[in-house]
């Protein structure tokens, strides 16, 4: 039977339907033994050759999809703009590099979709943008916006810690104007400071965030699974191939860098290309 979509608004509303009654199996599926598999996933020796090999294959699914990627990922600049727009106008200036750089940390949450459309084009199974709210509406969804929420504690805890930074150097007072606070940090030693104890606080968090994610969200969608499962699978890949999987993370961190200095719009094509690659690394990593 061929399945048919109604108008934008009956449709995502019987998806968010279908996901809440799935709520409680997937509530259960997030710790529950049951959700694990019979055996231990495999866990592949990777290369850099891999990494190229992925993110071929990411560029293949973004030129497949072309506008599909763009539609999924236009919100992600969008709400990076307001985040910052919130962060210039709430007297928040000293915050505004760490909710730019801590923003990346929501990205492989921002790539669910993209995970979900390599996996139905792999399995040979025509999808589209649509294909996110199918994961909404799946049992999965629980194990995924667990995940989800757990990226964001992190992104709120680099959020009190920079606060925390700025206080103990150039703060507790925050400069009335961009030009003020620039002049603050590159100008003072406390400034020079805040930017050397940041950047070193701020590498720890996006170490967690790679080892946690760079293979959970993927196996999530892909197997069934619960969610310690996929967690430990992900740091198990970082322990078995840490300088592969530390390559990745800085081919990430320039790029999503590249992508956020022409105000966020380069992530729109960033994004896609990494997503997809993700999808692929862990295809390669995980038998």
């Amino acid at each position: 039977m061929a399945k048919t979509i109604g108008n934008p608004l009956s449709w995502t509303v019987s998806a968010f339907g279908s996901a809440f009654s799935h709520s409680s199996a997937a509530v259960r599926s997030v710790g529950a033994l049951d959700g694990a598999p019979a055996a231990e996933p495999v866990i592949r020796t990777l290369t850099t050759d891999d990494l190229k090999t992925a993110l071929r294959k990411g560029w293949e699914d973004v030129q497949a999809f072309r506008s599909d990627v763009v539609f999924v990922c236009l919100l992600y600049p969008v709400i990076g703009g307001l985040l910052v727009a919130m962060a210039l106008q709430g007297n928040l200036i000293h915050l505004l590099f760490p909710v730019l750089s801590g923003f990346a940390l929501t990205g492989p949450v921002a790539a669910v979709g993209l995970y979900e459309m390599s996996r139905r084009r792999e399995a040979g199974v025509e999808t589209g943008w649509t294909a996110l709210f199918d994961v909404i509406a799946s049992p999965k969804v629980g194990s995924v916006l667990a995940l989800a929420l757990m990226h964001a504690v992190i992104f709120m805890a680099w959020l009190m810690a920079a606060n925390l930074i700025f206080d103990m150097t150039i703060g507790p007072e925050v400069p009335s104007t961009v030009a003020a606070f620039t002049a603050a940090v590159f100008g003072t030693a406390a400034g020079w400071a805040m930017i050397v104890i940041g950047v070193a606080v701020g590498f720890v968090f996006a170490v967690m965030v790679l080892v946690f994610s760079v293979v959970s969200f993927p196996m999530l969608l892909d197997r069934d699974v619960s969610l310690p499962v996929a967690v430990k699978t992900s740091v198990a890949v970082a322990r078995k191939n840490p300088v592969v999987i530390a390559t990745w993370g800085l081919i990430v961190a320039g790029a999503l860098a590249l992508g956020s200095i022409p105000a966020l719009v380069g992530l729109v094509l960033v994004l896609p290309i990494l997503g997809h690659a993700t999808w692929h690394l862990y295809r390669a990593a995980v038998g």
